[in-house]
């Protein structure tokens, strides 16, 4: 990320597939983690959801260094999003249905080389290298989490939980289980994960002028000495009533969601506004917007500040309509620890503050 005030996301098809590999540092949408350190991975009880108690799956993550510090030469933020439609009733602090994860290292590490990545692709992925990190640490073969656990039977395949064991069982494991020499070479659609696109990032172009187009009408309106004049006619014979009840026409919810629109009309398709501690987010809506003193401080006992947020139009790419209920948000607010305190190369939980669409828009 670098220095304009906003930079947006957007959601492109993963043509070349060797762009999403951990080497590659990316930013994306969906499928497995592309995980950055290898150094204290949440493990399955961090990534159950906190309301059903099913294992969140992995949302995007987000390529985010700092270049004035060292210690965060390669950073990334890592979002897990549960599955289930009624864990995303309640609005403002995510109940454990999101969780948001940050990890970093520094230039010279064990783990990449020091300089930058090819921009070309390099060998061909080895057939389960994404099972298993460097370090030796297993991946579940259903999501790519931390897998504790072993199939008792062929020792080869790795889970985060019994019931993705269960699942991977059903997809086609109880086939390949007794032939090790294919348990890692294909691994089924589980129907457990969300679609895997590339982020490409883009600074965001504001129109010459800031003022929002509902401002510039009404400003152009009080210019024009005609208009004004119709204008004080028409109030002259509206009744005390009629007035009060057109000025309460445009509330304050009103003015919220039309500066958003405005905000996004240019970039609709955006999926990602970044601007780390250099501007606010924009919410969807007067309601549920959060204090200060509703964002909880790190675990380092420093503040958090705004980092990101998750717009709508990211549903769109997910596939997760059904008939009674879906997945739905109206803004996720994603806030970290303004020290990026460095605990070890660990992986780090910071917080997400969901937003809604009122009704009333």
């Amino acid at each position: 990320m670098g220095s304009p005030a906003v930079e947006l996301g957007f959601a492109e098809e993963a043509v070349d597939a060797w762009r999403l590999r951990r080497e590659q540092f990316p930013s994306k949408v969906g499928g497995r983690p592309a995980w950055l350190g290898e150094s204290g991975l949440p493990g399955p009880s961090e990534l159950r959801c906190g309301v059903c108690g099913q294992s969140c799956a992995f949302l995007l993550q987000l390529y985010a260094p700092l270049p004035d510090r060292p210690d965060a030469f390669h950073r990334g933020l890592f979002l897990f999003a549960c599955r289930q439609p009624a864990c995303y009733r309640p609005a403002g602090p995510a109940p454990g249905s999101l969780r948001v994860f940050r990890n970093q290292l520094p230039r010279k590490n064990d783990i990449y080389s020091f300089e930058p990545p090819p921009e070309e692709p390099t060998l061909e992925e080895v057939p389960g290298a994404i099972l298993q990190l460097k370090c030796g640490a297993k991946l579940c073969k259903v999501c790519g989490c931390l897998g504790p656990k072993v199939c008792s039977k062929c020792h080869k395949a790795y889970y985060c939980s019994k019931d993705h064991q269960v699942r991977d069982w059903k997809a086609g494991h109880k086939l390949s289980c007794a032939k090790a020499d294919q348990v890692d070479i294909a691994i089924p659609d589980h129907k457990f994960l969300f679609p895997e696109y590339e982020i490409v990032i883009e600074p965001e172009e504001m129109e010459p002028s800031s003022v929002g187009e509902t401002e510039q009408k009404d400003l152009d309106k009080n210019k024009d000495p005609t208009c004004a004049d119709s204008t004080q006619e028409a109030v002259e014979f509206l009744d005390e009533n009629v007035l009060e009840a057109m000025a309460k026409h445009e509330t304050e919810e009103d003015k919220i969601f039309q500066k958003f629109k405005e905000r996004t009309s240019l970039e609709p398709e955006q999926i990602i506004r970044y601007c780390r501690d250099r501007e606010g987010p924009i919410w969807i809506s007067g309601e549920n917007i959060p204090l200060e003193t509703n964002i909880p401080n790190c675990v380092c006992g420093a503040k958090r500040v705004f980092e990101f947020q998750v717009m709508p139009q990211l549903l769109n790419h997910l596939k997760v309509d059904s008939l009674g209920e879906s997945i739905d948000w109206g803004t996720l607010a994603i806030y970290t620890c303004t020290d990026n305190c460095n605990l070890g190369n660990q992986y780090t939980e910071e917080f997400i503050w969901k937003q809604d669409i009122s009704s009333s828009v």
